[in-house]
């Protein structure tokens, strides 16, 4: 513990009264005049008491909870000390930049870490990265489940039991996070918005993404009259049976994971040079904050669900998303995603790929326009429901004919959609 620091602030309790935690979890956030920390769980076990507020000044020693872990039946005391301690050596490590080499293909040194102030890894994090050899800079390439996209035990887990998908991804020669370009320019009347923790994150991601996989997008349109009449004419129906709103999200959902059983190379991550074809399909949908940020929420299995299971799964994702009740779990393993703009209006958009996934779908907005129909007995103009599809694809994985023969087998399930259908 550092000498000068003598009291701290608590910033938030992320484990409540009562709620049980694993190891590596975060406990409380801690600020001192110095750094902000967060404390994790050393084992897993359950909350008993707060003996402080959020945004109590507690000095050093004393204690701020109440803890009972599964390892035994002793109850352990969480202190301002330990936290203090804790930051006292992440301050510490900041004034000191020390080359680290490691045996990894790329080789990865402190201040490379210290410049991706926006991943934070825990002591137990960092002691599994070193284990398995992964450096920072693989790290921080791995999607976190914790609050604010935080890495957690489990990350670094599936990470592994995934082959490590990024452990032969192009180095980043200075900056692990994302940098705003310093440009010379008349900045005018205004006010500065600091970016917050999960913008940060996103930034990062996008640029990642765009580095990474080489993005080529693809077009089409369908004709989603069938759909539109459906829906409208049992919506109220459905609710009233299954207790579920029935939005167009698991009506999008159910034919694009029956496109991918016909073209399973689209379900699939980049491994250095060999391809992951991923057995189950799970859905990644884009889902607006309230704050404005996205997150993508994921329904399991999706291809194994019927209409009553889609709808259920994406309404209890979408209402856990917007009041920030989403668990780890909720956002791990999905092997597409799916981004709505249509809700926002937008005709049609080019999403930037979710990695390490190979491919993602943008909907557009559903306009009702006057077309062309051919027939037999001659062509007539109809005011049909359509809307704009676009899929950008890694050309790495994907070629234009996978992808545009996926795109059109999604287009050709929607149009082809069975009104007769039982729900």
């Amino acid at each position: 513990m550092g000498e000068s620091i003598t009291e701290g602030t608590i910033l938030n309790w992320l484990v409540e009264e009562g709620d049980s935690f694993e190891e590596g979890d975060i406990l409380v956030e801690v600020a001192t005049d110095k750094v902000d920390n967060e404390v994790p769980a050393t084992s897993a076990g359950v909350m008993l008491t707060h003996k402080v507020s959020a945004k109590d000044v507690v000095p050093v020693g004393a204690t701020i909870a109440i803890l009972e872990l599964k390892e035994g039946s002793s109850v352990s005391n969480v202190s301002e000390e330990k936290a203090a301690s804790q930051e006292s050596k992440k301050s510490t490590s900041k004034n000191k930049v020390t080359p680290q080499k490691t045996q990894s293909r790329s080789s990865v040194d402190s201040k490379a870490f210290k410049v991706n102030e926006n991943l934070f890894i825990s002591p137990l994090v960092d002691a599994m990265a070193r284990k398995n050899h992964i450096s920072y800079e693989e790290l921080a390439r791995v999607s976190g489940t914790g609050k604010d996209g935080r890495l957690r035990k489990s990350d670094v887990t599936d990470y592994l039991k995934q082959g490590r998908p990024f452990q032969f991804a192009q180095e980043v020669a200075e900056s692990l996070g994302f940098q705003v370009p310093n440009l010379k320019f008349d900045k005018g009347e205004g006010r500065i918005v600091e970016m917050d923790r999960m913008r940060e994150m996103i930034a990062d991601h996008m640029v990642y993404s765009k580095h990474t996989s080489p993005h080529v997008t693809a077009y089409v349109e369908a004709d989603l009259t069938d759909m539109v009449t459906w829906r409208n004419a049992n919506k109220l129906k459905f609710q009233k049976k299954h207790g579920e709103k029935l939005t167009f999200t698991p009506l999008f959902i159910e034919a694009v994971a029956n496109a991918i059983k016909d073209f399973p190379m689209i379900n699939s991550s980049l491994d250095g040079k060999n391809i992951i074809v991923k057995e189950d399909i799970n859905i990644g949908m884009a889902t607006a904050l309230p704050s404005g940020n996205l997150i993508v929420p994921v329904v399991k299995n999706a291809d194994k669900k019927d209409l009553k299971g889609l709808a259920a799964a994406t309404n209890e994702l979408v209402g856990k998303s917007r009041s920030g009740n989403l668990k780890g779990d909720d956002m791990k393993g999905s092997t597409f995603t799916i981004s709505n703009v249509g809700t926002f209006g937008s005709l049609m958009g080019t999403p930037i790929i979710n990695q390490p996934e190979a491919a993602i779908l943008a909907t557009g907005i559903i306009k009702k326009r006057a077309e062309v129909i051919e027939k037999e007995d001659g062509d007539t103009i109809e005011i049909r429901s359509m809307m704009y599809l676009s899929l950008s694809f890694d050309h790495r994985i994907v070629d234009g004919f996978l992808a545009g023969s996926f795109l059109k087998r999604i287009a050709d399930n929607m149009e082809n959609f069975d009104t007769n259908r039982i729900y």
